[in-house]
């Protein structure tokens, strides 16, 4: 199972959407809110209608947001993210997507998401109040949080989605520096044991940036991630 933001590879292809969904290939789109203009913004709401008629199209039942970059105060972009979503319930509604709201580490802040910890995802989650608005876990971006554990079980029955991979120290690339499961400090099982708790038992996605695992042979990646899985996560 892969998650990754391959809209450039899906927009406008057809064909390219349907093969995902035979294959089982559940695909993460991903777009951004915060504009410095009102015409860039509406750009941006149309964009997003976009991504989600393409996530309904692959019948990806969660959309996620982990992307939002625009010079300005961080408190100014998270609201407009909040509106930006509030704006998209019913749309979603409509095709049977759900909307999943996806915090990034804090070294990501001012080049790709301006939510941080689950914590502040929980809170724009509880200020729209709708069920079809929840939050995606990655493993990568919350492990460090104190309140970790804390906002797991605030999050209770709106987890739409749950990543499993390590932290690999020293970071040398703090995109590309995830590693395998039990490669470093990252407690996976612990941490999913807390999420199931909460009540998300839907699939749980091993997403990984490294490019030395990216150029190993596909047989030797999957049947180490096959065991890490089983013994770390």
């Amino acid at each position: 199972m892969a998650s990754q933001n391959f809209r450039n590879r899906i927009t406008g292809k057809p064909q390219g959407c349907s093969r995902c969904g035979y294959t089982g290939i559940r695909i993460m789109p991903w777009c951004m809110f915060p504009a410095a203009t009102k015409a860039e913004r509406l750009a941006r709401i149309v964009d997003n209608r976009r991504a989600i008629d393409e996530a309904a199209a692959i019948e990806r039942t969660y959309w996620s947001w982990s992307a939002g970059r625009q010079r300005g105060a961080r408190f100014t972009m998270r609201a407009m993210v909040e509106e930006g979503i509030g704006e998209l319930i019913t749309y979603a509604t409509q095709r049977g997507v759900k909307l999943g709201i996806e915090p990034l580490h804090p070294v990501f802040a001012a080049d790709r998401f301006v939510i941080s910890t689950l914590g502040q995802a929980n809170n724009i989650v509880e200020r729209i109040g709708s069920r079809q608005v929840g939050v995606v876990i990655d493993i990568y971006h919350v492990w460090w949080d104190p309140k970790l554990y804390e906002e797991i079980a605030r999050a209770k029955d709106h987890i739409f989605g749950f990543h499993v991979n390590d932290w690999l120290a020293p970071v040398e690339n703090a995109m590309m520096s995830r590693g395998m499961m039990g490669d470093s400090c990252v407690e996976n099982a612990r941490i999913r044991r807390v999420v199931e708790a909460a009540g998300y038992h839907g699939p749980v996605e091993v997403e990984i940036f490294n490019q030395k695992i990216w150029n190993t042979p596909y047989d030797e990646v999957l049947q180490q991630m096959k065991q890490r899985f089983e013994a770390e996560a």
